[in-house]
């Protein structure tokens, strides 16, 4: 048999018993990182144990749906649970992304249980130069 002793976590499974599993309809949330690395933003979502087959990535306009599924593992009928602490059910996040981003071009990639989204940056909004029509000549400035 297997002992535990931090509280805190029992208390997030008597929390987790009391809501129940995710559902579609109410699904749970699931752990994120967003950062931006050179002219892309990175989003990564932690998933261990849901297979790649039951990750829906959506984009709706400015709204970026990530839906994932944890599927109960089958066991054998002599098999007595004597711990589950692993969150089955539906989980889901939603972003609202930037006008800024090229939602065309997002790239998706799920290795070790994290979903790792890479948004690029739209052309339009990099900095650029902006020439300048001064009488007959040309100034260029930054922007």
């Amino acid at each position: 048999m297997l002992m535990r002793t931090d509280p805190f976590r029992e208390l997030d499974r008597l929390a987790q018993q009391l809501t129940g599993p995710g559902t579609w309809s109410r699904p749970s949330a699931m752990p994120m990182d967003a950062y931006r690395q050179g002219d892309e933003y990175v989003v990564a979502f932690d998933l261990p144990g849901v297979p790649a087959d039951a990750i829906d990535i959506d984009v709706e306009r400015n709204m970026l749906t990530v839906k994932a599924e944890r599927r109960p593992v089958a066991k054998a009928d002599d098999v007595q649970m004597e711990l589950s602490e692993r969150p089955l059910g539906i989980f889901s996040r939603q972003i609202v992304l930037a006008d800024t981003l090229d939602t065309e071009h997002i790239q998706a990639d799920y290795d070790a249980g994290v979903l790792t989204l890479r948004i690029p940056i739209a052309e339009r909004a990099k900095p650029r130069k902006i020439s300048i029509g001064v009488g007959s000549g040309h100034k260029e400035i930054s922007g």
